[in-house]
Order: C-alpha cells, then sequence, then structure tokens
C-alpha cells in the first residue's frame, strides 16, 4: 500500500487530529484591508496601539 499525502491527510481528518490540515483557521486577520466589520477593527486597533477612526489634525481640532 502506497502512502501518499493524500493517504495521510485524510488519515488526519478521519483521526480527528485537525491541527496539521487546517493550521490557520484559529489566526486573526492580519492584513488590514480585510478586516471588515467596525467593531473589529476597533479591536485589532487596540492590541495594536493604534487610534482609529484615523482623524486628521483639522478633525481633532474642531471637537475641541
Amino acid at each position: 500500500m502506497e502512502r501518499t499525502r493524500s493517504w495521510r491527510r485524510a488519515r488526519s481528518r478521519k483521526d480527528g487530529r485537525h491541527e496539521a490540515v487546517r493550521p490557520q483557521e484559529a489566526r486573526p486577520e492580519k492584513n488590514w484591508k480585510l478586516i471588515y466589520t467596525r467593531a473589529d477593527k476597533l479591536h485589532r486597533a487596540r492590541q495594536l496601539g493604534m487610534s482609529y477612526p484615523i482623524c486628521t489634525t483639522r478633525q481633532l481640532l474642531d471637537q475641541e
């Protein structure tokens, strides 16, 4: 019996060890353009330590 890559992947899925088959499923999105909702962008901006939404100097002065 020849044990190819497809055979190993099928065995991995069958045995319930999905880490090797889909390792990137639980990772958060890193590309800012691909983060869709406002809540996700606010959460990611808080993690990165940046202010979001990005305000111009004029907008900041108008708020005061």
